[in-house]
């Protein structure tokens, strides 16, 4: 793989984001097997329902008096726009640098320095939270989320976005000063856990799939444990990815993406996945042949629809 020119992300919208920021393409086995623009990687249509499984990361920040720090995505977010949810939860990106590509060293180890340099330029570009406030040295890797969820609740059943990701997570505890990027970030909060509870019983808050997932499996014991959590490895795990389809409310879109699949060991196989089986029959490579579904989106009315399209046999 040859890498773009190096550049920094700084003063672009949106679209542009979307449209040159390259995703780190995986296998079911967090294996790199490419890269993709956040378009192609994030579109759910009838040939990918599931659009192209990448690797994220979920920062959890927590100030001195343990209180977690929140965020609002902003309304003009392309993908999940208006929900609520942790710290900062964005990709590493291919091309960047510092390097942003682990290695399977880098996981066994722990340390894995290009998500958290990933995690430190989200956190500068999305609230503004200056590098030096968030060392790399403070960040603790905890384990791997498999997940995927359509994003129906914001543009209707033939959404064509949606999230399908090993997210990486990310603890760390800082004093830091937030100056919200408002193409990123609508609102943000310190709460406590009883404070998150109430706010998560609102029903008329949106709460991003993937933080309500963390929250109802993993969150509890991690915060409650926050010194354990943060300095030493009682909650690490660097062998294990924990694999969860979304709830019924992220079935769908536009590739009418369904369930069961990641929920049971016997049916979390590429087979169960248009995409990752077009990976495996390719030796494990992300297909170079694969169609571009960018030029068939369309925006009306502040949704977003793609254009049918014909699926090769």
């Amino acid at each position: 793989m040859t890498a773009p020119k190096v550049w920094s992300g700084n003063d672009l919208s949106q679209e542009e984001l979307m449209l040159k920021d390259e995703c780190i393409l995986l296998d079911l086995d967090d294996k790199v097997i490419g890269h993709a623009n956040k378009y192609e990687s994030h579109i759910f249509c009838k040939s990918r329902p599931r659009a192209k499984l990448h690797r994220a990361f979920s920062v959890f920040l927590f100030d001195e008096q343990g209180r977690l720090l929140l965020q609002q995505r902003a309304a003009t977010k392309i993908t999940f726009p208006n929900v609520w949810t942790n710290t900062c939860c964005s990709h590493p990106l291919y091309g960047y640098s510092p390097q942003e590509v682990d290695t399977p060293e880098d996981l066994a180890s722990g340390k894995v320095p290009g998500v958290k340099h990933a995690a430190q330029r989200k956190l500068l570009h999305e609230l503004g939270i200056n590098p030096n406030e968030v060392p790399v040295s403070g960040f603790k890797f905890l384990t791997r989320l498999h997940y995927w969820a359509a994003d129906v609740v914001t543009h209707g059943q033939q959404s064509p976005f949606g999230e399908h990701e090993i997210d990486y997570i990310l603890f760390t505890r800082a004093k830091v000063q937030c100056n919200p990027n408002p193409e990123e970030v609508s609102d943000y909060k310190y709460v406590t856990l009883e404070e998150l509870k109430l706010m998560m019983a609102n029903t008329k808050l949106l709460w991003s799939p993937w933080f309500r997932m963390i929250v109802e499996r993993f969150l509890e014991p991690w915060w409650e444990d926050l010194n354990a959590t943060l300095n030493t490895d009682t909650h690490v795990d660097v062998n294990n990815i924990h694999r969860f389809d979304c709830t019924e409310e992220h079935l769908g879109g536009a590739g009418k993406a369904g369930g069961p699949w990641l929920s049971t060991p016997e049916t979390a196989t590429p087979d169960g996945d248009l995409w990752l089986k077009a990976v495996k029959e390719n030796n494990g490579e992300a297909p170079t042949d694969s169609k571009e579904m960018k030029p068939l989106l369309v925006k009306q009315n502040d949704q977003w629809t793609i254009a049918d399209e014909e699926i090769e046999r």
